[in-house]
């Protein structure tokens, strides 16, 4: 089979196993889920996702049904026969991908037995109590019977059988697979090694030190080593070995000991943001529902003009130093600086969207709001009584034209009404950095950040902080919005990244018309140097980090927001539309291509 030649899908089962699958537990369900359209089109009744049962999830996204697939029934008899406990339907995303969820904790009395097979023959020991890895064991048991069989009933059907494992969680079963010579041909994709991410958020010159890790020494050090040993042990029993960026895979190098075979970018389903050039319209209509936001949190204390107000924002997994939170924290200083020495009338208002353990949200802030909804309220009652009555007035005139005292048309009572609930709004106190009670308060690096730079929301600072300490959704009571359009409110999007492996908020702004700060170490940012239109004319600005120091990098990433803010509203408009250009190129079904030739890749090696 040459690389030109296309796969020939009608001759072989595609299986593709993830812990994500049905199961959001982070980015590489948007991996799975995004791409599952181009799988079913590309694959047809031949692709198959497989992973475990989580009943909460599977409760509301998986439907279960029987399949119409002579081999995958055949294979699924014999294992229910053995009794494993295996659902069979369609998990209900784009493209209704046939999707198999596997009980693992219906075979946790065999986790003695499969611990000890680890032991003797990969010298693996589990001997430490770890709920999750008991539950990623007890998944691979049931994964590695199942693909046997598969392979078995496959193979005499005239049928060739792939197998596609993310990350070790999901392929625990590729050791037991390859020890026992099941025919089966393999690939593994690790989007970021354990051991890297425990390295990165303990050592600021990890990229460094890379080259000179002891991989054993350190996976001791951090408790990690059987976890670090199941994932080697995937590395070197795939057929095909591939991680997502080059960033990543040099990493993989050092600590799991193989290079990759390939590379596999994440891409997204770009369908799925499509707004047929309302990118603007919605902006504007999103905008308006996060002021309302900004005009309760800041406006009780004192007000800025919204119409010389941007909005900036980072999101994701809390790790203040991988994910470049501290890096943007020291830009906003800087920029606040520079704001306020040229005399600026511009605001920014900077959203730290991420999750933290909180007690509460704060009531402070929350009561914010609810008065200023009260005050709407009353708004909104004024006009309608003066509408009604100039109205009637208008149609009871004699052609007099003279417009009439409008004060007299609203009545005493919402005169009284309107004055007072604006009085009790009123506060003297600066609006809150964070909007939640946090479990963590006095140790928590965001905000000892703020405190020691005094970036406190003073009415003199140009930069105005809201730290969320809590995912966005529509029934979140401060905002009333989905995350996505929160998104699509903001101007600017900023993940400076010092360890991301590949990192798809980025493309996620771009999709939806917003313009994005990545960093040169992250995957995304490093794959960039592959896309001709990657530049800041199509809204993405890239930070510098590899080989730059701290203070080098805040000074670049302030230049850029620095540059950000001057760029007019025309010029805006324009940039949104090019950035939905740009995240064209990370479509799937211009990224698929890589994917089939790590299948075929595989399929050619010996077994």
């Amino acid at each position: 089979m040459s690389n030109t030649e296309p796969l020939d899908t009608q001759n072989h089962i595609l299986t593709e196993i993830a812990w994500e699958v049905c199961n959001q537990v982070g980015g590489i369900y948007t991996v799975i889920r995004s791409k599952a359209p181009v799988m079913v089109k590309k694959w047809d009744e031949n692709y198959f996702l497989m992973g475990p049962y989580v009943q909460k999830e599977a409760s509301t996204d998986f439907e279960e049904s029987d399949l119409d697939h002579p081999v995958m029934n055949e294979a699924l008899a014999i294992c229910r026969d053995k009794g494993l406990d295996i659902k069979s339907g369609h998990w209900l995303v784009s493209g209704r991908p046939q999707t198999l969820l596997f009980n693992h904790k219906a075979v946790m009395h065999e986790l003695g037995n499969v611990k000890y097979y680890y032991w003797q023959n990969h010298s693996i020991d589990f001997k430490n109590h770890d709920p999750l890895m008991d539950e990623v064991l007890a998944f691979g048991y049931m994964v590695h019977i199942f693909l046997s069989e598969l392979t078995r009933v496959a193979l005499n059907h005239k049928v060739k059988p792939l197998a596609h494992f993310h990350e070790w969680m999901a392929g625990s079963a590729i050791p037991n697979l390859r020890r026992d010579q099941v025919p089966l041909q393999t690939v593994f994709t690790t989007h970021a090694t354990l051991l890297g991410r425990y390295l990165a958020m303990n050592d600021p010159q990890f990229y460094d030190h890379l080259p000179f890790l002891d991989w054993h020494k350190e996976a001791v050090h951090f408790n990690i080593e059987a976890n670090v040993k199941l994932e080697r042990a995937c590395v070197h029993g795939a057929h095909v070995f591939t991680t997502v960026s080059e960033v990543t895979g040099k990493e993989c190098f050092h600590l799991l000991g193989r290079n990759p075979d390939l590379i596999l970018p994440n891409g997204l389903n770009i369908e799925r943001f499509s707004v047929l050039h309302e990118v603007q319209n919605l902006h504007h209509d999103f905008k308006q529902l996060l002021e309302q936001f900004v005009m309760g949190h800041f406006f009780q204390s004192y007000s800025f003009d919204l119409n010389k107000t941007m909005y900036f924002f980072t999101s994701g997994r809390f790790e203040f130093s991988n994910k470049g939170y501290d890096l943007t924290l020291e830009a906003l200083a800087r920029l606040n600086h520079r704001l306020k020495e040229a005399n600026s009338s511009l605001t920014v208002v900077m959203f730290f969207i991420t999750k933290q353990p909180v007690h509460s949200i704060n009531p402070d802030v929350l009561n914010a709001r609810a008065m200023l909804d009260k005050i709407n309220h009353n708004c909104n009652a004024i006009v309608d009584q003066i509408k009604t009555r100039l109205y009637r007035q208008a149609a009871a005139s004699k052609g007099d034209h003279k417009l009439p005292n409008l004060n007299e048309m609203v009545d005493d009572y919402w005169r009284l009404r309107h004055r007072r609930t604006i009085q009790s709004w009123k506060s003297g106190v600066l609006p809150a950095v964070v909007t939640h009670n946090l479990v963590n308060d006095e140790s928590d690096p965001v905000l000892n950040f703020l405190r020691s730079s005094d970036l406190i929301n003073k009415k003199e600072d140009n930069v105005k902080i809201v730290y969320h300490p809590d995912f966005i959704s529509s029934t979140n009571p401060l905002f009333g919005m989905e995350y996505d359009d929160f998104v699509r409110a903001c101007h600017l999007g900023i993940f400076p990244s010092y360890y991301e492996p590949w990192g798809y908020t980025p493309i996620e702004c771009l999709a939806r018309g917003v313009a994005a700060v990545t960093s040169d170490l992250s995957g995304f940012g490093d794959y960039l140097k592959n896309v001709p239109i990657a530049d800041e004319a199509h809204g993405l600005f890239l930070v510098k980090r590899a080989d730059k120091s701290f203070d080098e990098a805040a000074e670049d990433l302030t230049d850029i927001m620095w540059r950000f803010i001057q760029i007019s509203s025309r010029e805006r408009i324009d940039m949104r539309n090019k950035s939905e250009d740009l995240s064209e190129a990370f479509d799937w079904k211009n990224l698929y291509s890589a994917y089939e030739k790590s299948y075929k890749m595989a399929l050619k090696t010996l077994f």
